[in-house]
């Protein structure tokens, strides 16, 4: 029997990546194609097929995107406190197969309770792939940043075939052929995890490894039966979204205190200098989210009606442009991008992590403000540009990629190692509060009216992305107002 890693011996790795990063990222990619393909049809499904009005759509859009990544800070804290990344990685997978397969089974009646399911796999999933990634690297390591922005690029390709199978199979063939292809592909992320787990060594081994075995399996067990008895609870919660709206206003405010509680605990003065920043980061990250994070909700049905059906007179579903375009920019640009900074930085003019968030905005102003033109291209129907919001999704990804990777890496470079998953759980969390944001905002997009015309909808749709563009950009110019101050906090930590 071979003997296991050492943790040395994993970050004393020679070359540009460890090989375990190369592992990671394709069970990561698997999560990511069962998580976009899913949400690029929610919105969809859920007008066609469950008859929601817009408005009724945008709302749950928001409350099922925001609680899967609530969980994200819930799964975070177990996997810290008893299971473990590895475990708590294998149990989330395994929640989220039996939510798709159960969608899938009967899309309309079992839709809610499938859905609850996979919100709570994913909340154990998510988080832990990510702060696996930051453990492969010793404190310091300049190749850290690289290994994110690959990891971000390579999981990437996950989301891209998600967006774009998922919504061809259930646009063409059936929604619960969409359903099952996601069940699928997690069952492969599943079984290749258990292949590869050795060869992370102790790295995200339970944190009650030298427990007595019978009192860490009581705990262990107690944390999947707690997952377990929540299953109702979230499933009355996005069935009623004024239930979503008073656990928002809840989880939020005790996240804060149990994150200054932990802040509290932190001894040296310099570490909590450098805790703060990275929850003003986490904080910033919220707005960017709420507007951001539109593509599910606002721009499918947006797509799904008001767009012509040709790319460059190539025939197109827009829904597969909308959900799948921002992958494959992330996938070609990832990487371009990177060469842009370490030019910049070669030269001493390479903007701070800081700069980079509010930049960031700014992109993401100039993309809503392409959203808003497609007005001008309209047809007299109220169909508009195809190739117009494929540009403006281009100028969304390179907002994406000032903020997601360097933000991941961040998180895990300001945070003490024993509060890494923690940390990247509530970087999830503003992400949460994002979702559930965009989807208030994109309900105040849509019209109220259901026999509304198309051209009215291009109307609604579009003064609102003017509106996100304007915050957008106030944002961005606030935040490189006060990088200098945020700076001083993060210390040595570029």
């Amino acid at each position: 029997m071979s003997q296991k890693l050492t943790l040395e011996q994993i970050q004393n790795f020679e070359g540009k990546y460890p090989k375990q990063l190369w592992h990671l990222f394709m069970v990561e990619m698997w999560e990511r194609f069962c998580f976009y393909g899913m949400r690029g049809v929610l919105a969809i499904f859920m007008v066609e097929m469950l008859g929601l009005t817009d408005v009724e759509s945008n709302l749950k859009y928001g409350a099922i995107q925001a609680f899967v990544y609530a969980f994200t800070f819930v799964g975070g804290i177990f996997a810290d406190k008893i299971l473990g990344f590895k475990k708590s990685l294998i149990f989330g997978g395994l929640v989220m197969i039996a939510g798709n397969l159960l969608i899938a089974a009967d899309p309309h009646h079992f839709f809610y309770y499938g859905i609850t399911l996979s919100i709570i796999g994913t909340g154990f999933f998510k988080p832990n792939i990510s702060s696996m990634v930051g453990e492969l690297y010793k404190e310091g390591d300049p190749r850290r940043d690289a290994g994110f922005g690959l990891f971000y690029s390579g999981i990437n390709i996950g989301a891209f075939l998600g967006g774009f199978v998922c919504v061809l199979l259930g646009k063409q063939v059936g929604w619960n052929y969409a359903f099952l292809a996601a069940g699928l592909v997690m069952i492969i992320g599943v079984i290749l995890f258990l292949f590869i787990r050795k060869e992370l060594g102790p790295i995200g081994d339970s944190p009650l490894i030298n427990l007595e075995p019978a009192k860490r399996l009581t705990r262990e067990i107690a944390v999947y039966a707690g997952a377990l008895v929540c299953i109702p609870l979230i499933y009355i919660m996005i069935q009623n979204t004024s239930y979503t709206d008073m656990f928002m206003f809840t989880v939020g405010p005790l996240a804060v205190i149990y994150y200054l509680y932990q802040l509290y605990k932190i001894p040296s003065s310099k570490d909590k200098r450098k805790f703060i920043a990275a929850f003003i980061m986490i904080a910033l990250s919220i707005i960017f989210f709420a507007i951001f994070e539109q593509s599910g909700g606002s721009l499918a049905l947006f797509a799904n009606k008001n767009l012509h059906s040709t790319l460059f007179s190539l025939p197109m579903d827009p829904n597969i442009v909308n959900n799948s375009a921002n992958s494959l920019y992330v996938i070609i640009f990832s990487p371009l991008l990177g060469l842009v900074w370490l030019w910049m930085a070669k030269r001493r003019i390479e903007p701070n992590t800081v700069v980079k968030f509010g930049l960031a905005f700014i992109m993401l102003a100039a993309a809503y403000y392409i959203f808003y033109t497609t007005r001008f291209f309209a047809d007299s129907e109220g169909r508009t540009s195809l190739e117009i919001f494929a540009l403006a999704y281009f100028v969304v990804t390179i907002s994406e990629l000032c903020l997601s990777p360097i933000g991941l890496s961040m998180v895990t470079k300001l945070s003490p190692k024993h509060l890494g998953g923690m940390m990247m759980g509530l970087w999830f969390l503003a992400s949460a509060y994002g979702q559930y944001l965009a989807g208030i905002i994109g309900a105040g997009m849509s019209t109220p009216n259901d026999n509304a015309s198309l051209l009215e909808k291009l109307s609604a749709y579009t003064d609102g992305y003017q509106q996100l563009a304007i915050y957008s950009l106030v944002a961005g110019i606030i935040v490189i107002a006060i990088s200098p101050l945020i700076r001083k906090l993060m210390q040595e930590v570029k």
